[in-house]
Protein backbone atom coordinates (compact mmCIF):
# COMPACT_ATOMS: atom_id res chain seq x y z
CA UNK A 1 0.00 0.00 0.00
CA UNK A 2 2.71 2.24 1.22
CA UNK A 3 4.39 1.90 -2.83
CA UNK A 4 0.97 2.34 -4.55
CA UNK A 5 0.93 6.05 -2.72
CA UNK A 6 4.60 6.83 -2.76
CA UNK A 7 3.91 5.96 -6.21
CA UNK A 8 1.41 8.55 -7.15
CA UNK A 9 2.00 11.14 -4.57
CA UNK A 10 6.14 11.06 -4.03
CA UNK A 11 6.18 14.32 -5.85
CA UNK A 12 4.03 16.28 -3.26
CA UNK A 13 7.00 15.48 -0.81
CA UNK A 14 8.45 19.12 -1.22
CA UNK A 15 5.46 21.07 -2.11
CA UNK A 16 3.89 23.59 0.04
CA UNK A 17 0.63 21.91 2.04
CA UNK A 18 -0.97 25.10 0.56
CA UNK A 19 -0.74 24.59 -2.90
CA UNK A 20 -1.61 20.78 -2.16
CA UNK A 21 -4.91 22.26 -1.10
CA UNK A 22 -5.30 24.64 -3.76
CA UNK A 23 -4.72 22.13 -6.79
CA UNK A 24 -7.54 19.79 -4.76
CA UNK A 25 -9.92 22.63 -5.10
CA UNK A 26 -8.86 23.61 -8.20
CA UNK A 27 -9.45 20.25 -9.74
CA UNK A 28 -13.26 19.93 -7.15
CA UNK A 29 -14.39 23.23 -9.85
CA UNK A 30 -12.77 21.77 -12.50
CA UNK A 31 -14.89 18.52 -12.29
CA UNK A 32 -18.22 20.66 -11.76
CA UNK A 33 -17.20 23.04 -14.66
CA UNK A 34 -17.37 20.10 -17.07
CA UNK A 35 -20.20 18.11 -15.69
CA UNK A 36 -22.13 21.38 -15.81
CA UNK A 37 -21.24 21.85 -19.32
CA UNK A 38 -22.19 17.86 -20.28
CA UNK A 39 -25.83 18.91 -18.29
CA UNK A 40 -25.52 21.91 -20.62
CA UNK A 41 -25.62 24.56 -17.70
CA UNK A 42 -24.56 27.84 -17.81
CA UNK A 43 -22.88 27.34 -13.77
CA UNK A 44 -20.07 25.40 -16.40
CA UNK A 45 -18.60 29.26 -16.41
CA UNK A 46 -18.15 30.21 -12.96
CA UNK A 47 -17.14 26.78 -11.78
CA UNK A 48 -14.55 26.95 -14.36
CA UNK A 49 -13.34 30.27 -13.84
CA UNK A 50 -12.88 29.47 -10.54
CA UNK A 51 -10.70 26.65 -11.46
CA UNK A 52 -8.46 28.39 -13.51
CA UNK A 53 -8.17 30.96 -11.77
CA UNK A 54 -6.25 28.81 -9.23
CA UNK A 55 -4.49 26.87 -12.21
CA UNK A 56 -2.78 30.09 -13.49
CA UNK A 57 -1.61 30.84 -10.02
CA UNK A 58 -0.04 27.02 -9.39
CA UNK A 59 1.28 26.33 -12.90
CA UNK A 60 3.33 30.27 -13.15
CA UNK A 61 4.38 29.09 -9.49
CA UNK A 62 5.56 25.94 -10.95
CA UNK A 63 7.03 27.31 -14.22
CA UNK A 64 4.60 25.68 -16.56
CA UNK A 65 3.89 28.19 -18.99
CA UNK A 66 2.14 26.13 -21.43
CA UNK A 67 -0.34 25.36 -18.98
CA UNK A 68 -0.50 28.58 -17.49
CA UNK A 69 -1.40 29.95 -20.85
CA UNK A 70 -4.27 27.62 -21.24
CA UNK A 71 -5.91 28.12 -18.16
CA UNK A 72 -5.24 31.89 -18.57
CA UNK A 73 -7.11 31.46 -21.67
CA UNK A 74 -9.60 29.45 -20.45
CA UNK A 75 -10.64 32.79 -18.00
CA UNK A 76 -10.90 34.90 -20.62
CA UNK A 77 -13.09 32.62 -23.05
CA UNK A 78 -15.53 31.49 -20.21
CA UNK A 79 -16.30 35.47 -19.83
CA UNK A 80 -16.83 35.16 -23.68
CA UNK A 81 -18.92 31.98 -23.73
CA UNK A 82 -20.82 33.54 -20.64
CA UNK A 83 -22.29 36.21 -23.00
CA UNK A 84 -22.72 33.73 -26.24
CA UNK A 85 -24.43 31.02 -23.88
CA UNK A 86 -26.82 33.65 -22.56
CA UNK A 87 -27.26 36.08 -25.32
CA UNK A 88 -30.48 35.70 -27.10
CA UNK A 89 -31.10 35.37 -30.27
CA UNK A 90 -34.59 35.97 -30.33
CA UNK A 91 -37.48 36.74 -28.52
CA UNK A 92 -37.37 33.52 -26.05
CA UNK A 93 -33.90 31.74 -26.71
CA UNK A 94 -30.59 32.12 -26.52
CA UNK A 95 -27.71 30.26 -28.62
CA UNK A 96 -28.39 27.05 -29.04
CA UNK A 97 -26.51 24.07 -29.49
CA UNK A 98 -25.13 23.79 -32.85
CA UNK A 99 -22.75 21.84 -35.57
CA UNK A 100 -19.79 24.24 -36.29
CA UNK A 101 -20.07 26.14 -40.39
CA UNK A 102 -17.54 25.47 -42.57
CA UNK A 103 -15.96 29.16 -41.26
CA UNK A 104 -16.04 28.36 -38.08
CA UNK A 105 -13.88 25.14 -38.86
CA UNK A 106 -11.59 27.51 -40.83
CA UNK A 107 -11.40 29.50 -37.46
CA UNK A 108 -10.52 26.48 -35.77
CA UNK A 109 -7.43 25.40 -38.14
CA UNK A 110 -6.32 29.27 -37.64
CA UNK A 111 -6.67 29.26 -34.25
CA UNK A 112 -4.73 25.88 -33.51
CA UNK A 113 -1.90 26.81 -35.94
CA UNK A 114 -1.65 30.54 -33.94
CA UNK A 115 -1.49 28.75 -30.54
CA UNK A 116 1.47 26.21 -31.71
CA UNK A 117 3.41 29.23 -33.07
CA UNK A 118 2.82 31.72 -29.85
CA UNK A 119 3.47 28.89 -27.58
CA UNK A 120 6.82 27.56 -29.46
CA UNK A 121 7.48 31.39 -29.36
CA UNK A 122 7.09 31.73 -25.61
CA UNK A 123 8.88 28.68 -24.51
CA UNK A 124 11.63 29.60 -26.96
CA UNK A 125 11.69 33.06 -24.89
CA UNK A 126 11.83 31.69 -21.52
CA UNK A 127 14.60 29.08 -22.66
CA UNK A 128 11.96 26.08 -21.57
CA UNK A 129 11.88 24.31 -25.40
CA UNK A 130 14.56 21.41 -24.14
CA UNK A 131 12.19 18.67 -23.36
CA UNK A 132 9.80 16.08 -25.15
CA UNK A 133 7.43 17.86 -22.77
CA UNK A 134 7.65 21.07 -24.28
CA UNK A 135 6.17 19.28 -27.82
CA UNK A 136 3.71 17.86 -26.06
CA UNK A 137 2.28 20.93 -24.31
CA UNK A 138 2.49 22.99 -27.44
CA UNK A 139 0.24 20.33 -29.25
CA UNK A 140 -2.27 20.08 -25.96
CA UNK A 141 -2.40 24.01 -26.16
CA UNK A 142 -4.03 24.44 -29.19
CA UNK A 143 -5.99 21.37 -29.22
CA UNK A 144 -7.30 23.08 -25.88
CA UNK A 145 -7.55 26.28 -27.07
CA UNK A 146 -9.76 24.98 -30.31
CA UNK A 147 -11.67 23.28 -28.12
CA UNK A 148 -12.36 26.01 -25.66
CA UNK A 149 -13.02 28.19 -28.25
CA UNK A 150 -15.88 25.71 -29.97
CA UNK A 151 -17.34 25.19 -26.29
CA UNK A 152 -17.58 28.70 -25.85
CA UNK A 153 -20.07 29.32 -28.93
CA UNK A 154 -21.67 25.74 -27.92
CA UNK A 155 -20.81 23.97 -30.68
CA UNK A 156 -21.04 19.98 -30.40
CA UNK A 157 -17.66 19.49 -31.72
CA UNK A 158 -15.65 20.97 -28.72
CA UNK A 159 -15.97 17.77 -27.22
CA UNK A 160 -13.74 16.08 -29.92
CA UNK A 161 -11.46 18.40 -28.72
CA UNK A 162 -11.62 17.72 -24.97
CA UNK A 163 -11.48 14.22 -25.28
CA UNK A 164 -8.20 14.43 -27.53
CA UNK A 165 -6.65 16.72 -24.80
CA UNK A 166 -7.85 15.01 -21.83
CA UNK A 167 -6.48 11.38 -23.31
CA UNK A 168 -2.97 13.09 -23.86
CA UNK A 169 -3.12 15.21 -20.19
CA UNK A 170 -3.39 11.73 -17.96
CA UNK A 171 0.14 10.86 -18.54
CA UNK A 172 1.29 14.26 -19.06
CA UNK A 173 0.21 15.42 -15.77
CA UNK A 174 1.21 12.53 -14.17
CA UNK A 175 5.31 12.97 -15.51
CA UNK A 176 4.96 16.27 -14.10
CA UNK A 177 4.30 15.80 -10.88
CA UNK A 178 0.57 17.06 -10.26
CA UNK A 179 -1.41 13.84 -9.44
CA UNK A 180 -4.47 15.15 -8.94
CA UNK A 181 -4.23 17.03 -12.02
CA UNK A 182 -3.83 13.56 -13.95
CA UNK A 183 -6.13 12.15 -12.15
CA UNK A 184 -8.62 15.12 -13.06
CA UNK A 185 -7.97 14.98 -16.67
CA UNK A 186 -8.99 10.95 -16.55
CA UNK A 187 -12.24 12.00 -15.34
CA UNK A 188 -12.53 14.99 -17.98
CA UNK A 189 -11.92 12.38 -20.30
CA UNK A 190 -14.78 10.27 -19.01
CA UNK A 191 -17.46 13.02 -19.03
CA UNK A 192 -16.62 14.78 -22.15
CA UNK A 193 -17.35 11.67 -23.97
CA UNK A 194 -20.81 11.47 -22.15
CA UNK A 195 -20.93 15.12 -22.41
CA UNK A 196 -20.59 14.59 -26.69
CA UNK A 197 -23.37 11.84 -26.60
CA UNK A 198 -25.73 14.07 -24.39
CA UNK A 199 -25.56 17.17 -26.41
CA UNK A 200 -25.67 14.78 -29.80
CA UNK A 201 -29.36 13.81 -27.66
CA UNK A 202 -30.05 17.10 -27.69
CA UNK A 203 -29.19 18.16 -31.22
CA UNK A 204 -30.88 15.01 -32.94
CA UNK A 205 -34.01 15.72 -30.82
CA UNK A 206 -34.09 19.10 -31.93
CA UNK A 207 -33.47 18.47 -35.09
CA UNK A 208 -36.44 16.37 -35.89
CA UNK A 209 -38.52 18.23 -33.95
CA UNK A 210 -38.09 20.89 -36.15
Amino acid sequence: MNQIFDFFFSQYAGYATVDIVLEIVAVIFGFLSVWFSKQNNILVFPTGMISTIIFVYLLLKWSLLGDMMINGYYFIMSVYGWFIWTRKVDEFHVTPISRTTNKERSLSVGIFIATLLFVFVVYKTFEKWNDWVAYVDTITTAIFFVGMWLMARRKIENWIFWIIGDIISVPLYFYKGLTFTSFQYLGFTIIAIFGYLAWKKHLDNNQQTV
